[in-house]
């Protein structure tokens, strides 16, 4: 590869101490604005199926922020503390205190126990000067296949973006999207032992409607190219009947549950419902993985060391969830006054919520607005403000917010992404912004 052409993007051609390679991954997302997305190279990636041949152009033009056209850059070890924070909240999780207390009131779906983990949690971080915060956790965490793809389809404009090569490298032991369809397996065999799996059913309410609709499709030729047939349905497509789960006359073995209804007690999701309560299909994720995992009141406990302590956790885990938790309160009415006063500081989440939907920044709440959060289901969690990303968009260097995305399953994280946006919260409609692959910068051990 030719030298870079780019100054401001100066090649890390040696591992440096961490300190330095902190800073010299904040300078390149100041200073590299240079553009490495292959747009041939991501149409090849999407459209690897026949069936799939306008996928690209439908994105372009229904879907023209789902892309970011440039990398970030991240120091290795803020991506080996994220995946530390990952496995400490796996390690919590574990623990029947913590089981016991997140259940207890849970809806009667959540309390069904199951060998099968819950696919697709999605963990997301602020990238602070103190390292990664968590901001909170999801369960059917979506863009992981679109992000492979686009990971994939990068070139080297510059040097730096030369390890997204090896990265994705095809069949190799880190390759994601093996991960991710191994995952499934798993998820199957926790279940049906060494039963053949052979239906899948991809479930998301009016799913070609969906925003994600190219990724439903990603998975759908996924499976297919692996033996199994698949389909993508509205959950009022699917009936349960005689201890089984149909579809068009076809038994279902095993549900990608993309719900956003993720205690399924919605009427159109009554089918799946039964099916989970009768363990008659393998279901993930599942209500049982968004209680332990995703309420965001959770967050509150997560952060809470006596909690963590007479839950039987261990002094260096609770040490890694101190670190990596902001300070997070339950938003009670007796509270108003504090909770005013130190807005500026906090940002408000919905308990329940999703998406980023009904979540504020503090320092932008009116005063009824405040009033109608004292009165919902809200959490309050200290304010780590995202990291920066300046790229040229228009033809104007304009910085971006960006947060990164922890794919993970059983404690393990499976692939790493960022999103680039502006405003309060992620959103696909910043022009610039959208999805963004994400390059390690290797650090010197100490």
């Amino acid at each position: 590869m030719t030298a870079s052409t780019h100054p401001e993007c100066d090649p890390l051609s040696r591992a440096v101490d961490e300190g330095d390679c902190h800073e010299i991954a904040e300078r390149l997302n100041r200073g590299c604005q240079c553009v490495s997305l292959d747009h041939e190279r991501l149409r090849a990636e999407l459209e690897r199926d026949p069936r799939d041949g306008a996928l690209l152009a439908t994105i372009n033009t229904t879907r023209p922020h789902l892309f970011a056209d440039s990398v970030v850059f991240v120091a290795a070890p803020q991506l080996e503390r994220i995946a530390e924070i990952v496995d400490a909240v796996e390690r919590v999780a574990a623990t029947a205190g913590w089981q016991a207390a997140v259940l207890q009131a849970a809806p009667a779906n959540a309390r069904i126990q199951s060998a099968a983990a819950g696919a697709f949690l999605g963990y997301d971080f602020h990238l602070s000067p103190e390292g990664p915060r968590l901001i909170e956790i999801n369960t059917n965490a979506g863009g992981g296949l679109l992000n492979v793809a686009l990971a994939r389809a990068q070139r080297a404009c510059c040097a730096e973006v030369e390890p997204l090569r090896a990265m994705v490298s095809e069949g190799s032991p880190s390759d994601p999207e093996r991960a991710f369809l191994d995952m499934f397996r798993e998820e199957w065999r926790a279940m049906r032992g060494d039963a053949p799996l052979r239906t899948i059913a991809i479930v998301d309410q009016e799913p070609r409607s969906q925003y994600l609709l190219p990724e439903f499709l990603l998975f759908q030729r996924l499976f297919e190219r692996c033996g199994y047939a698949a389909y993508i349905c509205d959950p009022t497509a699917l009936h349960f009947e005689a201890g089984r789960l149909w579809l068009d006359g076809q038994e279902i073995d095993l549900v990608y549950n993309r719900l956003t209804d993720f205690d399924l007690d919605e009427p159109q999701s009554a089918a799946l419902a039964a099916a989970w309560r009768e363990q008659a299909a393998v279901i993930t994720p599942h209500p049982r993985a968004h209680a332990l995992f995703a309420d965001k009141r959770n967050l509150v406990l997560l952060g809470d060391e006596a909690f963590l302590e007479r839950c039987g956790v261990d002094p260096e885990t609770r040490a890694i969830l101190a670190q990596g938790v902001p300070q997070t309160r339950t938003v009670r009415p007796e509270d108003a006054e504090t909770l005013w006063r130190e807005r500026r500081d906090l940002f408000f989440k919905p308990a329940a919520g999703f998406g980023s939907r009904a979540a504020y920044r503090g320092d932008k709440l009116t005063r009824s607005t405040f009033e109608s959060i004292l009165v919902g289901d809200y959490i309050a969690q200290r304010l780590v403000p995202p990291s920066a990303r300046r790229l040229s968009v228009g033809g104007e260097p304009t910085d971006l917010k960006m947060d990164l995305r922890a794919y993970a399953y059983r404690g393990r994280v499976q692939f790493a992404a960022a999103r680039l946006y502006r405003g309060q919260t992620t959103n696909f409609r910043t022009p610039g912004g959208g999805f963004a692959a994400v390059v390690a910068l290797p650090c010197a051990q100490p």
